[in-house]
């Protein structure tokens, strides 16, 4: 029996990430800028938040069963934290464009070390809740701070003439608080599984005895559903077609349309757009199931038709289409993860989901990036062919489920 309700738990493990948010989202809202002005081509921008984005995502093929393995979802989830909150006020008094492409990474991988851990802990929780409704909860208080976090760099940016080093360096302190209360709340709830033996105490899960070593890692691949590895082709489509902010960024500020100080206002509406998405699914998820997901394509072939053109109105509102499929991608996919995998194999799962993904995301950062330079109506063009692919693929996922 646990100390703490359910939803208390993941209303604070959602304050948790509202703070981290605030930290790193306040980062990634000025990464195309930042880059940008220490000398970076559109190409470069591309590659490194396309690779960040693989680090934070690939690399949780490790920490995923790690995870299982050692059982040490909190130790983990509070090390990946550590390292975030480290790498983002360094980002903004090193300097020079290697170190701030090095910096921007680690912070992903910093992502990819928790991220495992954290879903699972929380996926404990949503067996209680609902599962979309409780990661849409979580992804909505995570948008919170993904809105005030550019806002407070706006600001600051504004109120020192574009200097980073303040801007970025303010973002220690909820740096600070998301340790603080990471280990308070791993002293209420130190074992949050309890949650979901509570709610199906029936449930069996025929690999949770088994011995954990180093070798098992392949097995316990080979063991996951085939419905999972359907889903996770349809999601490493949509994702292969999907702009990372750092492009849209770099098209805004290099094509005069706003200025690098409105940038993170920009990109706080999208995170509020984020929320609402999340929300609204979520509640959709868990009445419909998977197939709200077909929206998520849609969306993601509108966001370069209208953000990569030379209206300021059009290109705030791709942005802003972009915020609300990031709202999908980061609650009702991690949501659907949790439905087709049992406990035992949970971390393991959504570590080679990330895995997959993450490399669909370097992929696609390079694309988007590339054909930035070379051909606007290509780069939309080619997107638009990616995601009906991601369409004909979660069409084939919902027919074998």
């Amino acid at each position: 029996m646990t100390s703490m309700r359910p939803w208390r738990f993941v209303v604070w493990f959602g304050t948790v990430s509202l703070l981290a948010d605030f930290v790193y989202e306040g980062a990634r809202s000025v990464t195309g800028p930042l880059l940008a002005s220490l000398g970076a081509s559109a190409l470069v921008v591309g590659v490194v938040t396309g690779a960040g984005e693989a680090a934070a995502l690939g690399l949780r093929l490790v920490s995923g069963p790690l995870a299982d393995r050692t059982r040490r979802f909190w130790g983990l989830a509070i090390a990946g934290y550590a390292l975030t909150v480290v790498s983002v006020p360094l980002l903004g008094v090193v300097g020079t464009l290697w170190a701030a492409c090095v910096l921007v990474i680690a912070e992903r991988v910093g992502k990819a070390v928790r991220s495992p851990a954290k879903d699972t802990l929380l996926s404990h929780a949503t067996a209680a809740t609902g599962r979309g409704r409780g990661f849409a909860v979580h992804e909505a208080m995570d948008q919170v701070g993904a809105l005030v976090g550019p806002l407070v760099v706006a600001g600051v940016l504004a109120l020192t003439g574009g200097d980073y080093a303040p801007a970025l360096g303010v973002l220690a302190l909820p740096g600070v608080a998301v340790l603080v209360l990471l280990v308070w709340l791993r002293s209420r709830v130190p074992n949050p599984r309890s949650y979901e033996e509570e709610h199906a105490p029936h449930e069996h899960d025929p690999h949770e005895h088994e011995p954990a070593t180093p070798g098992s890692a392949p097995a316990a691949l080979s063991r996951l559903p085939r419905a999972f590895w359907r889903y996770a082709a349809f999601t490493a489509a949509t994702t292969a077609g999907f702009t990372t902010f750092g492009v849209l960024s770099y098209h805004l500020v290099e094509r005069h349309l706003l200025a690098a100080a409105w940038v993170p206002v920009l990109y706080a509406a999208a995170m509020a757009v984020d929320a609402l998405a999340a929300l609204a699914t979520g509640w959709l998820y868990d009445r419909h199931g998977a197939r709200v997901l077909v929206v998520l394509p849609v969306l993601a072939a509108v966001v370069p038709a209208l953000a990569f053109t030379r209206t300021v109105g059009l290109a705030v509102a791709g942005s802003l289409v972009w915020g609300a499929a990031m709202g999908i991608q980061e609650s009702t996919l991690r949501a659907t993860v949790a439905d087709l995998v049992p406990p035992g194999r949970r971390a393991t799962a959504y570590g080679v989901f990330a895995g997959v993904v993450g490399a669909a995301s370097l992929a696609g950062g390079a694309l988007t990036g590339a054909l930035y330079g070379t051909s606007i109506p290509a780069l939309i063009a080619v997107v638009a062919g990616v995601q009906a692919l991601a369409l004909v693929l979660l069409g084939v996922s919902a027919r074998a489920a």
